[in-house]
């Protein structure tokens, strides 16, 4: 643990360091929510506010464009041999990727907490009990958690951090097909299913059920899928960081 700890110290001071990157990743959220609620929302009908569907989408669109940045420094690590000089002083590979997942937590959580704090000056109200805010702090972090897992993994499987960036784009576009900015039931037949029924529109829906106090009826399978997702992650950054390092 003291090894995780130190390593995500390391990871985020580079953070910090880059203060271009970081400043994208956390505006990035932030304009795309104004984005959909200024442009966007007068034209899109959801039985009331816009602002009040939008916002639970836009939690998740910053933890998968997080998820970008931590496959880039993962893979940028990789390809400055790093990784290389890290194990020569006997750092285990749990300590070198769970530094990298346990900084990506903590800049989505910022992040998030910075999301909340625009929402709320542009018009957005909870109306959560204590309970549900624990349930849907729990639920943003266990999603966290596990796409900051895939993204190490994808930076493991990257040669470079350009192809990183690349291969995490994906975690980008998954919202759209989503709940996150309109009623799933106003896209085309063919691609209801694929939105209803993905991991990313389980989770905004359990969000948006816990703070804006309606039914929470996809509550455990949204942890299940993060629960899956995060053990996917692990499971694939462990086989490709024993496959990178044989190979090294």
């Amino acid at each position: 643990m003291s090894e995780v700890l130190v390593m995500a110290g390391r990871s985020v001071r580079l953070s910090l360091r880059a203060g271009d990157a970081l400043i994208t990743a956390l505006a990035l959220p932030i304009m795309m929510m104004l984005l959909f609620v200024y442009f966007f929302g007068g034209a899109i009908e959801t039985g009331g506010p816009y602002v009040q569907h939008v916002v639970p989408g836009v939690l998740v669109l910053c933890a998968a464009y997080g998820a970008g940045t931590t496959a880039m420094s993962v893979a940028n690590d990789m390809a400055e041999a790093v990784m290389d000089r890290l194990r020569s002083l006997d750092v285990s590979a749990t300590a070198l990727l769970g530094g990298h997942v346990a900084a990506s937590v903590v800049r989505n959580l910022a992040a998030t907490v910075l999301v909340f704090a625009v929402a709320f000056a542009i018009g957005f109200r909870p109306v959560a009990s204590p309970g549900d805010w624990l349930l849907a702090a729990a639920l943003i972090a266990a999603f966290v958690t596990a796409m900051s897992w895939l993204a190490a993994a994808i930076g493991l499987l990257a040669r470079t951090p350009e192809a990183a960036s690349g291969y995490a784009f994906v975690f980008a576009f998954l919202p759209y097909p989503s709940s996150a900015f309109v009623p799933v039931e106003t896209m085309p037949g063919w691609l209801q299913a694929f939105a209803a029924g993905q991991p990313l529109t389980q989770v905004i829906d359990s969000m948006r059920a816990l703070l804006l106090d309606r039914p929470v009826t996809v509550l455990g399978a949204a942890f299940v899928w993060c629960v899956a997702l995060g053990l996917a992650g692990v499971a694939a950054a462990a086989a490709l960081y024993r496959l990178r390092v044989k190979r090294a």
